[in-house]
């Protein structure tokens, strides 16, 4: 998927949502990759903005939250 201005807006707000959600449990980037099973960089990478995460890893990430994938996912069209 080719990267542009719109894509990249919602990139960002999730990457911020999940940075949001992480810090409010009081996890480091590295204790929700291994809850995660993803790599302890990728998630800084999803939080920066700079990966896109794939379906597969949104539901890894909201069950290293703790949370359903629809609370992560919600109010990013208001962000």
């Amino acid at each position: 998927m080719k990267k542009t201005n719109e894509n990249v807006k919602y990139i960002k707000r999730f990457g911020k949502k999940v940075r949001l959600l992480r810090t409010q449990k009081g996890l480091s980037q590295e204790e929700l990759a291994g809850r995660a099973d993803v790599h302890r960089t990728f998630i800084g990478m999803v939080e920066r903005g700079e990966k896109n995460a794939t379906l597969v890893t949104i539901i890894k990430i909201s069950g290293g939250l703790e949370i359903t994938e629809a609370e992560l996912m919600a109010d990013l069209e208001d962000a």
